[in-house]
């Protein structure tokens, strides 16, 4: 019997109205002159942007998934402690960063801390000055003093302010994904005589980077975005904030913005090939790819002729 597929003309029809949209779409960026495509990619090579793009947005990405990764993977750890302590005191972290919006907190960072304390003073314990007065000490304890004004609107706080709220979300990523791996894991590393602490590093976190690597691809991409928030710190050498600048001299307001918008473009395209390769790496072993189901179906079909 000779199967007959079955139609489906709705489809066609979808592809023919997406394609519409899509022509009427490209005809509007290329025949509407305000786009002002010539200026847009001029913008996107000045200098200013460029060092906004680096300095700003590249390394404040880099600097804040540094420390959200890091201090999320401890949290989500301490969620899930036996230590009724430990698990308190991530709840309270999780609950405290992820109730304030990234906005408030830098604008906090940026303006409130350095009004809060002016300076830090560093030494063998904890409230120093204070410790020597009780003690009755003629100087205090005071080995430097750091002086929080100095830097309040510099992209260290911003980095600072973005990397804790990202751990609070970066703790449930890494808690769901230790969830993901079964109980018979540890109890083999155990068996073996790992310690739970080994047994975590060796076992656990590498196979549960197969369901840790898609969301933290996507918190990447958002932190990229979020980068623009730190023009509110105010800190001029940011991506967004260039762009703006740029606008207010020429009075381009739109061409200034699709050149900020080009270069975030260019990066998440750049960090979503990463992701795949990253998720293609620690899936290994998990099912069958996409590869290995066509290469399996095009040997079947080989064979099937031969015989």
């Amino acid at each position: 019997m000779e199967a007959v597929p079955v139609r489906h003309p709705g489809r066609w029809v979808a592809i023919a109205v997406l394609a519409l949209v899509a022509a009427m779409i490209v005809s509007s960026f290329v025949t509407n002159e305000r786009w002002d495509w010539p200026f847009a990619f001029r913008v996107m090579n000045f200098t200013p942007v460029l060092e906004g793009l680096i300095k700003g947005t590249i390394l404040a990405t880099i600097g804040s998934m540094i420390i959200g990764i890091s201090l999320g993977v401890v949290v989500g750890i301490m969620r899930l402690s036996s230590n009724p302590v430990l698990r308190f005191v991530g709840l309270a972290y999780t609950w405290f960063f992820r109730g304030i919006p990234r906005l408030v907190l830098v604008f906090l960072f940026g303006s409130g801390i350095g009004y809060l304390y002016p300076r830090f003073d560093i030494g063998p314990f904890p409230f120093s000055q204070q410790l020597a007065g009780f003690l009755g000490l003629s100087s205090d304890l005071t080995i430097a003093t750091l002086n929080v004004n100095d830097i309040s609107s510099t992209l260290i706080w911003g980095i600072i302010a973005m990397g804790l709220s990202e751990a609070a979300y970066m703790a449930e990523i890494a808690r769901a994904g230790i969830l993901s791996v079964d109980d018979g894991q540890r109890e083999a590393a155990a068996a073996l005589g790992m310690s739970p602490s080994l047994s975590m590093r060796r076992v656990v976190l590498p196979q549960a980077m197969r369901v840790i690597i898609p969301p933290t691809g996507n918190e990447t991409i958002a932190m990229v975005k979020d980068t623009s928030l730190l023009a509110y710190l105010p800190l001029g050498t940011e991506l967004f904030f260039q762009a703006q600048a740029v606008s207010s001299r020429t009075l381009k307001v739109m061409p200034s913005l699709v050149a900020a918008t080009m270069w975030y473009l260019v990066i998440t395209t750049v960090l979503m090939i990463g992701q795949y390769y990253l998720e293609r790496h620690f899936g290994r072993g998990y099912g069958a790819t996409r590869e290995q189901t066509t290469a399996h179906t095009k040997k079947n079909r080989i064979l099937g002729k031969g015989a």
